[in-house]
């Protein structure tokens, strides 16, 4: 039995038609989706991509200036302190040129404060 080429061809101009239909379908499904998100991300206020790249520039600037002026405020921190005295002599060779003083006498009662009369001791 001899091969009918015309039904062949018949058969692969419909497949091919039907896939073109799926594909223009698909196509159609896509932008309907694209255009409901769009529609749905406008009302939510969200920003930008350019809008969020700006931003993130704009951070990453900040973040390099404040480093660098933490630096610089650490360097004019370290120039500014005091450099330490030196001394010439031990702290115990200083102790002995030195007279001793006196230890205070620590008082035996506490003085009554002002405008009270102190009280009287009461014998046990």
């Amino acid at each position: 039995m001899p091969f009918d080429t015309k039904l062949i061809d018949d058969l692969v101009r419909v497949a091919t038609g039907a896939f073109g239909a799926v594909a223009g379908v698909r196509e159609e499904a896509r932008t309907r989706l694209r255009e409901q998100f769009e529609h749905v991300l406008s009302r939510l206020d969200v920003v930008t991509r350019e809008e969020f790249e700006i931003v993130r520039a704009l951070a990453q600037r900040a973040r390099e200036e404040q480093e660098l002026l933490a630096a610089r405020v650490a360097a004019l921190e370290a120039a500014a302190k005091p450099a330490a005295p030196k001394r010439a002599a031990p702290a115990a060779a200083t102790a002995a040129a030195k007279p001793a003083r006196k230890a205070k006498a620590a008082p035996a009662e506490a003085p009554a404060p002002k405008g009270r009369r102190p009280r009287a001791k009461v014998a046990d």
